[in-house]
């Protein structure tokens, strides 16, 4: 005959092995979930740089031509050219905000490198100057610091896998890239 005190402790282990079970299973489950919303978000986001409509947006962003801020304003401002305005704001907020997920964690340099490393980073460097003006008058002091932080990281990614690289040189003024990331 079975005695009832072991009985009682197999139950007792079926159950506990069942609860450890089901807490292994609901974890697996929720980094699948959040896996696939980490993988959602980045093809959402990434439609900002690599679509069709991504690269011309890039394209004229990387031909603007300007000597110094107050010509810059004069061509480029809000004030004076909003359709260029909200081109450039959508990308720059699209940056700030890959910028804001990569600290959070969220979106991992990897992806942010295989989709858009030269995007981000040459037009940080292009627009880096003018961003620095607007934070003297109009903007406040940290607007659009989580691209920065971006650019800055990517930048130190590419120059991991390739130390001579220089950046484009092509609509940037010169040396604009290397003094954007202070090289």
């Amino acid at each position: 005959m079975v005695d009832l005190a072991l009985l009682q402790t197999v139950s007792y282990i079926a159950a506990a092995t069942s609860v450890c079970l089901a807490a292994l299973y609901y974890a697996l489950n929720l980094r699948e979930a959040n896996r696939n919303r980490r993988m959602a978000l980045t093809t959402s986001l990434m439609q900002s740089f690599i679509s069709e409509e991504g690269a011309k947006r890039f394209m004229d962003l990387a031909n603007m031509q300007w000597t110094d801020f107050d010509d810059y304003y004069r061509k480029y401002d809000s004030t004076v050219n909003p359709e260029n305005a909200a081109k450039r704001v959508a990308y720059w907020n699209a940056c700030e905000v890959l910028g804001y997920q990569y600290r959070e964690g969220i979106i991992d340099i990897g992806t942010l490198n295989a989709a858009s490393t030269q995007l981000i980073t040459t037009i940080w460097a292009k627009f880096k100057p003018i961003i620095e003006e607007y934070r003297k008058f109009d903007y406040s002091k940290n607007t659009y610091e989580n691209w920065e932080y971006l650019a800055n990281e990517m930048n130190r990614t590419i120059l991991e896998r390739d130390p001579s690289y220089r950046g484009p040189q092509r609509g940037l003024g010169g040396d604009a890239y290397e003094k954007a990331f202070k090289r």
